[in-house]
């Protein structure tokens, strides 16, 4: 049977829900993996950045920017061993500027994706997957990387369907 890793950015602290500010306790594409794995059986590994922006949304945001334009690399606090003995990868993530935080490209160079399948997951709030598919591609050019789900954020709790139905079409569920 295949075994399935699930590798996710997700940050809590103040957020943006259509419109207007609210602190979450639990970020929105925590919320999505938490329903991934009611769903399917799956070993979770949290990307998490061993110098976090800051709990304030603008300023998280701006910081974010800043490694977008530096093409930066942030430190995560810790890495799996291996992911050699997982033949799919759901990645999933926040739509950070049109594309994915650069904590996970972090995540993506350390290892070798070569026969493995990458299932892109991107919650955002209106601006869909970005530029994140080609550039999981870019930065695991051996993956089988397939069409990715977006979640609007501030209605992750109620995404179980569009989970269901696009694990069924991926042949997970």
């Amino acid at each position: 049977m295949a075994k399935i890793l699930i590798a996710f950015f997700s940050r809590a602290d103040e957020n943006y829900f259509g419109g207007a500010m609210r602190y979450v306790e639990v970020g929105n594409t925590e919320i999505v993996v938490n329903c991934i794995k009611e769903l399917i059986d799956a070993d979770t590994f949290k990307i998490e950045m061993k110098e976090p922006y800051s709990a304030a949304y603008m300023t998280c945001i701006e910081e974010a920017k800043r490694d977008l334009k530096a093409n930066a690399r942030p430190e995560l606090t810790h890495y799996p061993e291996s992911i050699d003995e997982y033949d799919t990868v759901i990645l999933a993530y926040p739509n950070y500027w049109g594309t994915m935080p650069m904590a996970v490209c972090t995540f993506l160079e350390r290892y070798d994706f070569s026969k493995k399948t990458i299932l892109p997951l991107c919650t955002n709030e209106g601006s869909g997957m970005g530029n994140s598919e080609n550039n999981i591609k870019k930065l695991a050019p051996r993956a089988a990387v397939k069409r990715g789900l977006s979640i609007t954020g501030s209605n992750a709790a109620n995404a179980g369907g569009a989970v269901k139905k696009w694990l069924s079409a991926n042949k997970i569920l």
